[in-house]
């Protein structure tokens, strides 16, 4: 027997930071947008605890218990007082490294599959406090659709999307370190007042209306100068799906994946042709929001 979950990248819409906190965390106001780009991570059981994984770039994941998918599975395990011998397959799709959540997506995944798996019982509550243990994108890859997350970005609330999104996702050489973009945040935000983040009224409205060149006008990413700074090059790639057609472009999270959200799926398309002609990226994609969260995949 063996449980397949699917799990959906994210797109942050906003990502307003705050300064660094005592434990060493920032405060954010993080709206999250699931999108149509998927991991399936397949659990069955084993001799001991194993991680594989197939895909692109799957050689930059780590096979050890530092992956999430791991951690999931130990948590749940040690909770539940089981044995966590399972054998975690991750079938990546989702940009490693990239800054749309795709370790956390696998950790909610993994979590989810063990849950089944064992017929724990956890309810949703449970299974959301164990992914907050894990990391602050985690549990929004459990829930997916659209949601704001405050606190480290673990503490949810959904929002109401009234539409389909179309974005194109232009995806680097190699990746950035989540630490590394915080630092520089905070490098560059040294001596100023750095302001309690808050959601924009105007972008939530946006997204209610599913307006999207609303939506352009409001997307905003705090962490944005710091992964420019870091890596100068991806400046070229946002102005190139910029000029297009994208109705607006920022960094995905902490990068250096880019995303450009377009008027509609022809626009979309023809923004990822233009990408990838312009040599800025390596690869791109077309996705469109909400997209359900880590979901059980019947037979």
């Amino acid at each position: 027997m063996s449980v397949t979950v699917r799990v959906p990248a994210k797109v942050n819409v906003q990502l307003a930071v705050g300064a660094a906190r005592p434990d060493g965390f920032h405060g954010l106001a993080n709206v999250f947008l699931a999108v149509g780009l998927y991991d399936e991570v397949t659990v069955t059981p084993a001799d001991a605890l194993r991680v594989t994984c197939s895909g692109p770039d799957a050689a930059q994941v780590p096979l050890d218990r530092t992956n999430l998918a791991a951690r999931a599975a130990l948590a749940l395990a040690e909770r539940y007082g089981i044995a966590p011998d399972v054998h975690i397959h991750i079938a990546k799709d989702i940009p490693v490294a990239g800054g749309m959540a795709g370790g956390s997506a696998d950790g909610a995944a993994a979590l989810l599959a063990c849950d089944a798996l064992w017929s724990t019982g956890a309810g949703q509550d449970e299974l959301l406090a164990i992914c907050a243990e894990l990391g602050s994108d985690v549990p929004f890859s459990l829930l997916g659709g659209a949601a704001l997350g405050v606190g480290r970005g673990e503490l949810l609330t959904p929002v109401e999307v009234g539409g389909t999104f179309h974005w194109v996702f232009a995806v680097a050489d190699g990746g950035l370190s989540t630490p590394a973009v915080y630092g520089e945040f905070d490098r560059l935000t040294a001596g100023t007042e750095v302001p309690e983040p808050a959601a924009s009224p105007a972008l939530l409205d946006a997204l209610r209306k599913g307006d999207a060149a609303a939506l352009a006008d409001t997307l905003s990413n705090d962490l944005q100068a710091a992964a420019l700074s870091l890596r100068p090059s991806l400046a070229g790639t946002l102005e190139a799906g910029t000029a297009a057609g994208a109705l607006a472009a920022l960094v995905s999270g902490s990068g250096p994946t880019t995303a450009f959200l377009a008027a509609d799926e022809e626009s979309a398309r023809k923004v990822a042709d233009a990408l990838a002609a312009s040599g800025t990226c390596r690869s791109t994609r077309v996705a469109v929001s909400p997209a359900p969260g880590a979901t059980v995949q019947r037979p």
